[in-house]
């Protein structure tokens, strides 16, 4: 009996430039049949090198697309394009090992696990993508001594505040150097002096040729972003750039 032949894997893409395209083909999603879709039809490509921030009013999708962006979610149709493959086609486990080698997440909440110390919430990032718990070790406590946290390596999140949780989550975001950072509402429950850390920090990152996209309903922060993507009450979007960068948001 002839053995059924099965598709190669979908390629990951590539990890050797810096500078990373992200963005989606003809993209839709919706939660079920027979509502309106929340994206629909969205086509995008986003820069590297300058943070991008996803506005709209509450409920038109501004976390939706930051988390199908991360191939967290997928399409309903359409596809997420990393680098100009669809990343949104591969398999689970390729996803998943790119989001741990390629990407970091802080999202409004710190989301530590409260039964681990500081300095071990940072490392699981780093354990993921492979690197060896000493190289971990390492590379976290030169983020901590960054982000005025080192003192607090051994303590729990609960005994912490939540502008130095925020901090850990900016260590944990930046372990393994990620070429994209995705931010949902980061400095949403932060004083003015914890946010312009955090809002620092990815500047920074941006600074090194990454892609950063943040999630946002700050208008002082989109102010100081480099481009604005608005979704639309329809499903859609509309861009602007708001800096005088050099790169450009491209839309179809």
């Amino acid at each position: 009996m002839p053995r059924a032949r099965t598709s190669p894997a979908p390629a990951l893409p590539r990890a050797d430039a810096r500078g990373t395209a992200v963005g989606t083909d003809h993209l839709t999603f919706t939660y079920r049949q027979g509502i309106p879709p929340v994206l629909n039809n969205v086509s995008l490509t986003l820069p590297s090198g300058a943070v991008t921030a996803l506005t709209g009013p509450s409920g038109s999708g501004k976390s939706t697309l930051l988390y199908l962006l991360a191939l967290m979610i997928r399409p309903t149709s359409g596809h997420v394009m990393w680098d100009g493959s669809s990343a949104s086609s591969l398999r689970d486990t390729q996803r998943s090992q790119l989001r741990a080698c390629q990407v970091g997440f802080i999202f409004q909440d710190a989301l530590l696990d409260p039964a681990r110390s500081i300095v071990a919430n940072i490392c699981d990032s780093g354990l993921f993508a492979g690197m060896s718990h000493k190289q971990a070790i390492a590379r976290a406590r030169v983020l901590m001594g960054r982000f005025g946290v080192e003192h607090r390596e051994d303590h729990k999140p609960g005994e912490i505040s939540g502008g130095q949780a925020q901090r850990v989550a900016i260590c944990r975001a930046l372990l393994t150097d990620p070429r994209v950072i995705f931010a949902d509402e980061p400095t949403g429950n932060l004083d003015d002096a914890s946010a312009d850390v955090v809002w620092q920090a990815l500047v920074d990152h941006a600074a090194t040729g990454a892609t950063v996209v943040v999630a946002t309903h700050d208008r002082a922060l989109v102010e100081r972003s480099d481009f604005e993507v608005r979704l639309t009450a329809d499903g859609g979007v509309s861009t602007r750039s708001v800096s005088a960068h050099t790169g450009q948001v491209v839309i179809s």
